[in-house]
């Protein structure tokens, strides 16, 4: 079996520069090319022709909702939860405040330590985020379903899209997630999605956030930290840590993110971009690299992603090409550098971003990330008090209680400086272990129990009050 472990950043870079010249000038409007005829195997065609070409794409959509459609009906036997459409309306009028004048001081630093106003905070935290990477998991049902069919192609592909699903909900998004405690939680248990997630933040400094989900035969967990630096227009955000996949067949798929960089800090439109090279690796038969390609000031065709999928002998079998904040393609055979003289009727989609929720608010949040922060009716009985959804701060946030978030941020904020004490008398995470070869953390089972026994003896309120001269002595 190969190997899925590699992840060095001496490898990353000899694979960037390993992309030619010929593969860079390859990207294009993939939206464009796939619905518009102006380039169609090198020619200009008829009327009729795009007549066909836009049936063709507009059945690729059909069957792409059909297939989500099915995965839906699988699970249409447990109870559906109504969730809810927007978020509370706010009790206050927001108070707006300059990022710039917050930050300007610390060029250079990392800005996770860096405390700022909950008005730059999105009402949901990073524990829950990380969720948000499974909002397409139907992908990866497809892709067990192609892999029992003994289809490894197809299932890679879908694996693919997965991976690159997971950045279309930061389109648009400019807050901050809220920063869990140490030993914070959160879990997600969506019968009619047919998943089951948990996270747990599992270190304070460095902060890292270890997670877990459970769907119809296959498995994802990891853990990860940013390191982020400000430079003074833009932010960069690298993201440290494995993402893994494992089937019940024992395919396991692993890859890392690619960097996030937010521009236009002091002037100018506030946007983020997503770029680097992404590996997936198999230990199996298949292997994908996918480009996210940096959007340069002059860019008209923003958030490309291009990519291969390669065999065991290294032979390129399928070509990929998309948008992160729209869809993936794929075409067989290999493509590289030369997409503009392909078919589109040879394209076929993998995946298409769900259309926006019709309220939205200045967090653009996904009608998907809406409902993470809901408290459902008898929910509330049944969670730790660990749990993201019962931070004060955040859920003030929600409800447009400006005020009343900042004083509880500012609370919980000096409460968390006992975080780094407590790890240096030996507290551990109470649903993961670290593995002492990698230093990767793994959930240890036990947390769906403990709740079906409504069982948290050993879950502390760290969301309580707190003896200030705790946080003064460990200082």
């Amino acid at each position: 079996e190969g190997s899925t472990t590699e992840s060095s950043g001496d490898i990353e870079k000899q694979e960037l520069e390993d992309v030619s010249d010929e593969d860079e000038a390859s990207f294009h409007d993939t939206k464009e090319h796939f619905t518009e005829p102006a380039v169609i195997c090198g020619s200009v065609r008829g009327a009729a022709d795009h007549a066909d070409n836009q049936k063709e794409n507009e059945n690729q959509l059909d069957d792409v909702e059909r297939m989500h459609g099915d995965t839906e009906d699988c699970y249409s036997r447990y109870a559906q939860i109504e969730r809810r459409k927007k978020l509370p309306d706010p009790v206050e009028k927001e108070k707006g405040v300059s990022l710039w004048s917050m930050i300007k001081d610390n060029v250079g630093k990392d800005l996770t330590r860096v405390c700022l106003p909950v008005y730059f905070n999105e009402p949901i935290s990073s524990l829950q985020k990380c969720f948000e990477d499974l909002e397409y998991s139907y992908l990866l049902d497809r892709a067990y379903k192609y892999g029992k069919e003994g289809n490894g192609l197809q299932r890679i592909l879908n694996v693919a899209a997965f991976a690159v699903s997971g950045y279309a909900s930061s389109e648009g998004r400019h807050c901050k997630p809220f920063n869990p405690l140490l030993g914070e939680t959160y879990e997600a248990d969506f019968p009619d999605k047919g998943v089951r997630f948990f996270s747990e933040k599992v270190s304070h400094h460095p902060t890292l956030i270890a997670c877990h989900c459970e769907g119809n035969g296959w498995k994802f967990w990891g853990d990860s930290n940013l390191r982020t630096k400000f430079w003074g227009r833009s932010i960069q955000l690298d993201p440290v840590g494995v993402l893994t996949l494992e089937f019940d067949d024992g395919e396991i798929f692993q890859w890392s993110k690619v960097t996030t960089t937010i521009y236009n800090i002091i002037l100018g439109k506030l946007y983020c971009d997503h770029h680097g090279l992404m590996h997936i690796r198999g230990n199996r038969e298949y292997s994908c690299k996918l480009k996210f390609k940096e959007q340069s000031i002059l860019d008209r065709t923003p958030h490309q992603v291009h990519g291969s999928v390669e065999d065991l002998s290294g032979k390129k079998v399928a070509t990929l090409t998309g948008k992160w904040d729209d869809s993936m393609y794929y075409i067989s055979g290999d493509f590289s550098g030369k997409l503009k003289d392909c078919n589109p009727s040879n394209a076929s989609l993998l995946w298409k971003r769900d259309k926006p929720p019709p309220n939205l608010t200045r967090y653009n949040l996904t009608s998907f990330a809406i409902t993470l922060n809901e408290l459902t009716p008898g929910l509330q009985e049944k969670l730790p008090p660990t749990d993201s959804r019962l931070r004060p701060d955040q859920r003030h946030l929600e409800n447009g209680e400006y005020d009343r978030a900042n004083a509880e941020k500012q609370r919980l904020e000096r409460r968390q400086r006992m975080s780094r004490k407590l790890q240096e008398n030996g507290w551990k995470p109470r649903w993961f272990h670290q593995d002492s070869e990698n230093g990767s953390f793994r959930y240890t089972g036990g947390y769906w129990e403990a709740r079906e026994q409504g069982k948290w003896d050993g879950c502390p309120n760290i969301f309580g009050e707190f003896n200030e001269e705790l946080v003064d002595s460990s200082e």
